[in-house]
């Protein structure tokens, strides 16, 4: 069995742009067993906020190699525009029965990128009882990943330096990430099936990104405090790297209902995420699959996410005060909320195979606590909103 898919992911204002390409191949062996093998490709490239707020006057900054400088225009948000990665991801799995009712899923996993590295493994054990009307499940998952930031891993809200300047910088970076998932799904009638699953998550290591930098400002305009570039160019304000703390715990709650209806299927789920960087979040998501003849199909799809700010996010550093522990201005975890919606077309073609074509426009939307607003502040787009246009095509055929 071969499933393949093509996406395009594209944010407004030529932000981030990613093309991937995606193959999962399964093959069925006697007594039920599978082998399951997949191949992922990714080429991103555009611009991402580098954490600096935006001025009334131009500012300049120094890459993350450390071997030059780019400027911003007064009034724009700051962006590095060097964000070019490639990601190449692999999978391994092998199912097979366990007894009677019964079910071992083991795993292997790795991706590398041009700075990053992810190896893991992975394995679960699902068991049928109730006439095969009930399924638990538990499962865990182990990756080491190894973090190579260009120019090196900037010392924790140390100051950005001038070009050729890279006396802050340490080696290469780690963290371990630990996944546990227990489950349980009941078939209510011949329509009807439920789900619900917890799930835990302790990262521990290096959890910074080493490409983000908050602004130190002045503690009553809110302005970036100046600084005079050296000969070979830097930053002209004061910047300094994000700091994160080095573990996390996450714990989600998930539950989903499949109703079928005369041959419409409702696919409905909740997801509620707490952790103890002090972020909760929630997310809804609708699909209606709306049979369009025998061969073919249309399924929109309805998706809303919410979260709140980490409790170290802070939109810049308030100079007249001591250093915070922690602080990030990363958008991702600050306070926002988005919204997902589409539509999926699907067919079988004559020979039986099955292609869709899935198109949808993602929309987010943020805010800065106001007690973090600090002088000229006020009057500037501190989270502006963010667009993307995301379209896949997938093809799946058996052999």
């Amino acid at each position: 069995d071969f499933n393949t898919s093509l996406l395009y992911y594209g944010e407004g204002s030529g932000r981030v742009e990613d093309a991937s390409f995606k193959s999962l191949v399964r093959r069925l062996f006697a007594d039920d067993r599978t082998l399951s093998l997949g191949l992922t490709f990714d080429a991103l490239t555009g611009a991402t906020p580098s954490g600096a707020i935006r001025q009334d006057t131009a500012q300049t900054f120094t890459r993350p190699s450390g071997l030059a400088a780019y400027s911003v225009p007064a009034g724009e948000l700051p962006l590095d525009d060097t964000f070019r990665d490639s990601r190449l991801a692999l999978t391994a799995g092998w199912q097979q029965p366990a007894g009677e009712k019964g079910l071992v899923n083991v795993g292997l996993s790795a991706s590398k990128e041009y700075d990053y590295l992810h190896t893991g493994i992975n394995a679960s054990y699902a068991h049928d009882f109730n006439k095969r009307n009930t399924t638990v499940s538990a499962g865990f998952a182990l990756a080491r990943d190894s973090i190579e930031p260009v120019g090196g891993a900037p010392l924790p809200l140390t100051a950005m330096l001038d070009v050729g300047d890279v006396s802050n910088r340490v080696g290469d970076q780690d963290k371990d990430v630990l996944d546990v998932v227990l489950g349980v799904s009941q078939v209510i009638s011949r329509d009807l099936v439920v789900q619900a699953n917890y799930s835990f998550s302790r990262s521990d290591g290096y959890l910074n990104n080493p490409y983000k930098v908050l602004s130190l400002v002045d503690g009553i305009t809110g302005d970036t405090l100046p600084r005079v570039p050296g000969p070979e160019g830097g930053p002209s304000g004061q910047f300094l790297f994000e700091h994160r703390p080095d573990q996390r715990t996450q714990h989600s709650l998930y539950t989903q209902a499949k109703y079928h209806m005369n041959g419409k299927v409702l696919d409905a789920s909740y997801r509620y995420m707490t952790d103890d960087w002090e972020i909760d979040s929630h997310t809804i998501d609708l699909r209606y699959r709306l049979p369009m003849g025998e061969r073919s199909y249309l399924e929109p799809h309805l998706r809303y996410y919410s979260q709140s700010e980490a409790e170290f996010y802070r939109l810049s550093v308030d100079s007249s005060q001591a250093l915070p522990v922690y602080a990030s201005s990363d958008y991702r975890l600050g306070k926002f909320n988005a919204i997902t919606a589409g539509l999926k077309y699907g067919w079988k073609t004559r020979n039986d195979n099955e292609m869709s074509i899935r198109v949808e426009w993602y929309v987010q939307s943020g805010s800065v606590p106001a007690d973090q607003l600090i002088g000229n502040q006020v009057d500037r787009d501190n989270f502006p909103d963010l667009n993307a246009l995301i379209v896949q095509f997938s093809y799946r055929f058996s052999h």
